[in-house]
C-alpha cells in the first residue's frame, strides 16, 4: 500500500509532466493574445494593417433632383416676400425722414421764437418752388416768413433726394412754414409718398393747422 500523501515515482513524474505541459499551453496562448493585440496597435514594419471597409455615403441622382426641386420652390416663394418686405421697410424709413424734417422745423421755430420753413430743394441751397419733393428738402430759419432762403437766413438741415424710384409730392403746398408758436396755420397739407408697390404700399404724411403731422399707410394718390 502507498503511504498517505505520497505518490509512486511513475505517477509523480507523469503528473509533473502534465503540469508542465499545461503551463506551457497557457503561456503560449497568453503570448499569442499579447502579440495579436500589439499587432493591431503597432503593426510590424513592412506589413499593412487591414482596415474594415465602410460604405461610401452620398446622394443618389434621384435624391439630388428632389433636393433641387424643393430648393427651387422655396426660392420662388421666398424672393417675392423678401422683396416686398424690403420695399416696405424702405418706404417706412422715407416717411420717417419727412416726419423728422417737419418736427425739426417746428421745434426750431419754437426754440428760436421765429418762423422756420420746410421746402423742396434741388441742390440743398435754396427752395425749388415745386410740389415735387422727390429731389430732396431742407429746413431753414425763415426770419421774414416769405419761404425764400434770403441772405443771412441759415439753412439748418438738408435731406437728399429719394432713391429706388420713390416719389414724394404735396397736394398744393410749395413749403410748410411754422410760426414761433409751432402752428402751421395756412400751410396744412398732405404729402403722397409712393414706390414700386403703388397705392397699396404708399404712405400719406398729413400736417394739420396745429402743426402736428402723422403717417397713414396705403392711402396716397400715386400717379
Amino acid at each position: 500500500m502507498l503511504s498517505q500523501g505520497r505518490l509512486q515515482p511513475g505517477i509523480q513524474a507523469a503528473h509533473s509532466s502534465n503540469e508542465t505541459a499545461g503551463r506551457c499551453k497557457v503561456e503560449f496562448a497568453a503570448r499569442l493574445s499579447i502579440e495579436s493585440i500589439m499587432e493591431k496597435i503597432l503593426p510590424l514594419p513592412g506589413t499593412l494593417r487591414e482596415r474594415p471597409l465602410h460604405r461610401q455615403l452620398g446622394f443618389t441622382l434621384v435624391e439630388l433632383m428632389v433636393t433641387i426641386a424643393i430648393l427651387g420652390i422655396l426660392i420662388t416663394v421666398a424672393i417675392p416676400s423678401y422683396q416686398s418686405m424690403m420695399l416696405g421697410n424702405r418706404i417706412t424709413a422715407q416717411a420717417n425722414q419727412v416726419i423728422t424734417a417737419l418736427n425739426y422745423a417746428r421745434s426750431e421755430a419754437v426754440k428760436r421764437g421765429a418762423t422756420a420753413t420746410v421746402c423742396s430743394t434741388n441742390g440743398g441751397v435754396a427752395c425749388a418752388g415745386s410740389t415735387n419733393w422727390s429731389t430732396g428738402w431742407l429746413v431753414f430759419a425763415d426770419a421774414d416768413g416769405d419761404g425764400t432762403v434770403d441772405a443771412g437766413e441759415a439753412v439748418l438741415r438738408v435731406w437728399p433726394a429719394l432713391n429706388a424710384g420713390s416719389t414724394l409730392k404735396t397736394g398744393a403746398r410749395l413749403r410748410i412754414t411754422y410760426s414761433a408758436t409751432g402752428f402751421a396755420t395756412g400751410f396744412n397739407d398732405t404729402f403722397n409718398l409712393c414706390d414700386k408697390n403703388g397705392a397699396a404700399g404708399s404712405r400719406t404724411i398729413t400736417i394739420n393747422a396745429m402743426g402736428r403731422s402723422y403717417v397713414k399707410k396705403g392711402d396716397a394718390t400715386c400717379a
